[in-house]
């Protein structure tokens, strides 16, 4: 019994569990850096066309990725706005072709002492990996985003405008001191709001 016993406790300490994560193209981080940069950069967005006229986002020239979530925050700023929008050129009055400059993350990293480097040892181009020796060093990733479009009439196609390019940037900066000390912010995170206001009326 004290066997059985033993051998059980055995098995239960050597338990162990795993999980299987699946990897995209960007991380969770990446991803807010590039959505709060749509969203600022159409923060003040307004078209040259009355507030009545039923707006058509026509966004099949944005591609890209984040291209649907910046079609998305785009229709959104048209609708706080007060522009109404058709989800149908043949319904619409006017047309608002969008495009985008760039919709993409920068880095930088700015460090007093040496950077990461890799040195090749051999003919063969191996190459050993030597890590940062730095007094201090900074990172910033910035989320960078530029729209731009123009408007004409949904029926003649007859120009109604043009929005000048808007642009916005989100960032995030954090600091190290002799590689082991760090501060700054270190994520994106959302922007606070009293419990319960998830939504608003316009």
């Amino acid at each position: 019994m004290r066997r059985l016993l033993a051998a059980g406790l055995a098995l239960g300490l050597s338990a162990c569990a795993s999980t299987s994560e699946t990897n995209p193209g960007r991380t969770a981080t990446e991803q807010l850096l590039m959505a709060r940069a749509a969203d600022l950069a159409v923060e003040d967005l307004r078209l040259p066309i009355p507030d009545t006229a039923r707006v058509y986002v026509e966004s099949r020239y944005l591609q890209g990725e984040g291209a649907a979530y910046a079609a998305s925050a785009v229709r959104s700023a048209l609708s706080r706005a007060g522009h109404a929008l058709a989800d149908d050129r043949h319904n619409a009055d006017a047309v608002f072709e969008l495009r985008a400059g760039a919709l993409s993350l920068e880095q930088m990293r700015r460090v007093v002492g040496l950077p990461p480097l890799a040195l090749p040892i051999n003919e063969n181009l191996n190459v050993v990996s030597i890590p940062e020796l730095s007094l201090y060093s900074r990172r910033d990733r910035v989320g960078v985003a530029e729209f731009s479009g123009f408007v004409y009439d949904a029926r003649t196609g007859a120009p109604l405008g043009a929005v000048s390019p808007m642009i916005g940037e989100y960032r995030i900066r954090s600091h190290k001191v002799l590689m082991m000390v760090t501060w700054g912010q270190q994520s994106a995170r959302p922007g606070e709001r009293d419990p319960g206001d998830s939504w608003r009326e316009f």
